[in-house]
């Protein structure tokens, strides 16, 4: 056995699938829920400013759960600081761009878009981790884009442009591209690194990271950081707690079930995403999106039966990821 995986930490696991699907259930909620609040404000408040207060808030209660499940200090500890570093770049940038595209798209439209990941995931995999990908699962990716593509269809025609869907479409897809690299690079830490330092590290580097968007206000007065008022307090608390309180479900979700019980229910958001978009935004998802959607989701699903097939148990890798949207 390399000395890598003799590093890597053992998790006690209870299986107990239905509490697992439950928590993942749940967790997807408090996601979605966290997004209507980002997209309620993102035309008050500068992106980056709610990135921050996102990752800096949302540490209050994984330190808590950390603390409580006798975590701390250990998962200060960690030899690879560069590495983190870079996964929390490539996050910062999936997180940002995701929000930034609620300004501009319905919030089930960017829900159905970073659907996307995972199978960009796959791809990237080949190239950077030398996986070996067979012809059901590089058919499955390819009919998943062809999904995409028709989600983006409508937002991408030259009649969008107008009313900025266009550019929100191209940013909803780029953040899947990061979303993806920050996929890749935890597949890459978690080798040697606990799945509760990848957490702390990132949202830790990540709150430094968006204070650095401060100087943009000066070559973008909408991007300049302004003092908060009352009510938008409270959102940005909330948003950063849900965002933590998100992050504690999901993680725990997987130590009663593994992912190819639990993954298939992340695509739920699509549920509560139409639901809120059109409770409190009026939005109704066009038929190319429900389309597309479904054509994602069933080769989302297809890939997921393919790895579990295959042996490949992405558990430890989802307990770290940090969901850019979510």
């Amino acid at each position: 056995m390399s000395s890598g995986a003799s590093q890597a930490p053992v998790y006690e696991t209870v299986r107990r699938p239905m509490v697992g699907i439950s928590l993942k259930i749940l967790s997807t909620i408090v996601f979605t829920v966290m997004s209507g609040l980002i997209k309620l404000i993102i035309d008050e408040l500068p992106t980056g400013q709610i990135v921050f207060a996102r990752n800096l808030v949302g540490l209050v209660p994984v330190l808590l759960m950390m603390a409580w499940q006798g975590q701390l200090p250990a998962a200060l500890k960690t030899k690879r600081p560069f590495g983190h570093f870079v996964r929390a770049i490539v996050g910062v940038t999936a997180m940002t761009m995701n929000f930034a595209a609620l300004a501009f798209i319905a919030l089930p439209d960017a829900t159905a878009i970073g659907y996307a990941a995972p199978l960009i995931t796959v791809v990237m995999a080949v190239f950077f981790l030398g996986e070996v990908v067979g012809i059901f699962r590089w058919s499955a990716v390819g009919v998943g884009f062809l999904g995409v593509i028709i989600i983006l269809a409508p937002n991408l025609s030259i009649g969008s442009m107008d009313q900025g869907t266009t550019i929100g479409a191209s940013i909803a897809l780029f953040a899947t591209l990061f979303m993806a690299g920050a996929a890749i690079i935890v597949r890459k830490l978690i080798t040697s690194e606990r799945s509760a330092t990848i957490v702390l590290w990132f949202s830790g580097s990540s709150s430094i990271i968006a204070l650095a968007t401060i100087p943009l206000g000066y070559f973008f007065p909408s991007q300049s950081w302004v003092m908060p008022v009352g009510w938008q307090w409270g959102i940005l608390g909330l948003i950063g707690i849900l965002g933590g309180l998100g992050q504690i479900l999901m993680t725990t979700s997987y130590r009663f079930a593994d992912a190819s019980t639990i993954a298939p229910f992340d695509y739920t958001t699509i549920i509560w995403a139409t639901a809120i978009g059109w409770m409190v935004f009026g939005e109704v998802p066009g038929m190319s999106v429900v389309i597309g959607a479904s054509v994602v989701i069933a080769a989302g699903l297809f890939v997921l039966y393919r790895e579990h097939r295959l042996g490949i148990d992405r558990t430890r890798v989802r307990r770290a990821s940090t969901p850019g949207k979510i």
